[in-house]
């Protein structure tokens, strides 16, 4: 097949988004397929030919190469944030009539709102700690906020996922500066409470023949919380799959991976992120878009099973084309 593998994106996460992209050429061309990179800059789409950029024509998705119309079979989607990890690239390809690696517009939209994700799944009995959603240009009664997830607390920018923006606030002073922060990524931010436990990330996709579930992996950050330098530092974060935990919360977990995608409609490869404290099993965020670099998790995860990356990736495409 003729693949494009969408890449950048308009967010902070656009540098990881190129790193995704580079890999997963590797191994979708060890799958045996044609691989171009599609660069997404706001409304500068172009195909990446190392030292060229072509235009995308974005009416077909088709590009000219010496004269050529190229045109593609299937989209892998790596863009972290936006726009296509928040539903609008999705839209416009189901639009445009291709298929594509991640969730549709409507599930992606719903996961890549922090609050509006959490608020669906609560209705749905989903342990979640409690949050409250903060909007730039707002009143917002800071004191009732605290009141409701007590400190120390997270401040989050409401969307993405790369941990920029993110703060970890002790006491009232801080929680004024840390959501300007948080606003400067985001135009809605959410003050979450803090829960002590076990940091955990699960790995999983659909296909007819059922769910997949990967090892999951348990997060010890060196620094105070997961944040971007410990993401992507090595020797910030220790990262051990499979997690130390027993084999009842480990069930409990994938269980409530599999109930997550199935509530939120996912297609694809997703993680599910889960804080443990006893026997209770919080959600705390879902990813659609994963990352896909040597130093990510998911690719981790398939390894300590054994499993090719190629082979992961060409069942998903197999799925959506299907």
């Amino acid at each position: 097949m003729t693949i494009a593998i969408f890449t950048g994106g308009d967010s902070s996460e656009y540098l990881i988004s190129m790193k995704s992209a580079e890999q997963v050429r590797l191994w979708l061309e060890a799958a045996g397929h044609t691989c171009y990179l599609v660069e997404v800059r706001k409304d500068k789409w172009t195909v990446n030919m190392g030292k060229v950029k072509i235009p995308l024509d974005k009416n077909n998705l088709s590009f000219l190469n010496k004269g050529s119309q190229v045109n593609f079979d299937f989209i892998w989607n790596t863009i972290h944030g936006t726009p296509g990890e928040d539903g609008k690239l999705q839209g416009f390809f189901d639009m445009m009539g291709i298929r594509y690696s991640s969730s549709n517009h409507l599930s992606s939209a719903l996961t890549y709102n922090k609050y509006t994700c959490k608020s669906f799944l609560k209705e749905h009995k989903v342990l979640t700690p409690e949050a409250s959603l903060v909007r730039k240009n707002m009143e917002t009664d800071l004191e009732a906020v605290a009141e409701m997830v007590g400190f120390p607390c997270f401040v989050k920018p409401n969307s993405g996922g790369s941990s920029f923006g993110i703060a970890k606030v002790h006491r009232f002073e801080e929680l004024k500066p840390a959501l300007e922060e948080a606003l400067r990524e985001d135009d809605e931010a959410i003050v979450e409470r803090y829960i002590k436990g076990t940091e955990v990330t699960c790995g999983l996709m659909k296909t007819r023949d059922g769910f997949s579930l990967f090892p999951i992996t348990e997060i010890i950050p060196k620094n105070e919380f997961f944040d971007y330098e410990a993401k992507y530092t090595e020797g910030k974060a220790e990262e051990i799959t499979p997690a130390r935990i027993d084999d009842d919360i480990t069930k409990k977990c994938q269980d409530m991976a599999m109930a997550i995608y199935n509530l939120a409609d996912c297609t694809g490869i997703i993680r599910v992120d889960f804080i443990i404290k006893g026997n209770q099993v919080y959600f705390l965020e879902l990813n659609t878009i994963p990352g896909m670099t040597r130093e990510s998790i998911f690719p981790k995860q398939v390894s300590s099973m054994g499993l090719k990356m190629e082979t992961i990736l060409q069942k998903v495409i197999d799925e959506a084309m299907s």
